[in-house]
C-alpha cells in the first residue's frame, strides 16, 4: 500500500498525536554511483546515528517516513528497493541493514532530489498533522538541501541534525548546513541535542 493509501487506512491517529516526525532521505541506497565509495565513509557512521535517533522518535509514537529514490523504476515498490540495496555486494548494504524499515514505518518513493516533487509526502504529513520534520539522510549537498528548502517554503519547522546526515566530503556537507542555517534559520544540532521536550510540542 502506499503511504498516502496508509495515512488514510489509518483514521484513529489525530492531528494533535504527532506533532513531529523524522524522515529518513535515500539512506536505503546501493551507492552504485561514482563518489558512492567516498559517501559511504561519512554514510555508514551517519546510519548509525540515524538508528539511535529513529529508536527514540519511535519511543514517542511519532511517525518515521523514509523518503527514496525509485531509480527510474516506476513499477517498483519500496520492498523491492530494500531488498536490492541490502543484498551481498551491494556496497549500501550495511546501510540498508542498519536502518531496516518496520512494517509501521512509511515511505514515499520520490522522482528527483526533493522528497516532495512528485510524491504524496505533503498529503502524508496533513494526514498525520506533522508540522515539525526532522530531515536525516545523504547526501546533504543535494537531496537534503532540497528537501529542507521545498519544506522551509512549505511552512514546516526543521531540523536537519549535523550528526545525522553525509555527503562525499565534509566541505561539502558544512558549506549545505551553513546556507540551511544562516540563510533559513534551519536548526542544526546534533541529534542528541534536541529534547524529548521539542519533539513532542504541539
Amino acid at each position: 500500500m502506499s503511504a498516502a493509501g496508509r495515512a488514510r487506512a489509518a483514521p484513529q491517529r489525530r492531528r494533535h498525536e504527532a506533532p513531529s516526525a523524522l524522515v529518513v532521505i535515500d539512506m536505503i541506497n546501493a551507492l552504485d554511483f561514482a563518489g558512492g565509495a567516498a559517501l559511504l565513509r561519512s554514510a555508514l557512521p551517519c546510519a548509525r546515528r540515524i538508528a539511535l535517533l529513529k529508536s527514540r522518535v519511535s519511543a514517542l509514537g511519532l511517525p518515521v517516513i523514509y523518503a527514496n529514490d525509485n531509480y527510474g523504476q516506476w513499477r517498483s515498490d519500496f520492498r523491492q528497493v530494500v531488498a536490492a540495496c541490502a543484498q551481498e555486494g551491494s556496497r549500501g548494504a550495511a546501510l540498508a541493514r542498519l536502518l531496516q524499515p518496520q512494517p509501521d514505518d512509511y515511505f514515499v518513493l520520490k522522482p528527483q532530489h526533493s522528497a516532495f516533487h512528485g510524491t504524496p509526502l505533503e498529503r502524508l504529513l496533513a494526514d498525520l498533522g506533522v508540522r515539525r520534520l526532522i530531515l536525516t539522510g545523504i547526501a546533504a549537498d543535494s537531496c537534503v538541501l532540497a528537501t529542507a528548502l521545498a519544506a522551509h517554503m512549505r511552512g514546516y519547522s526543521l531540523y536537519v541534525p549535523t550528526d545525522c546526515v553525509a555527503a562525499e566530503s565534509p566541505a561539502r556537507k558544512r558549506r549545505s548546513l551553513d546556507l540551511l542555517r544562516v540563510s533559513f534559520q534551519v536548526d542544526t544540532r546534533r541529534a542528541a541535542w534536541i529534547t524529548r521536550r521539542e519533539l513532542v510540542a504541539a
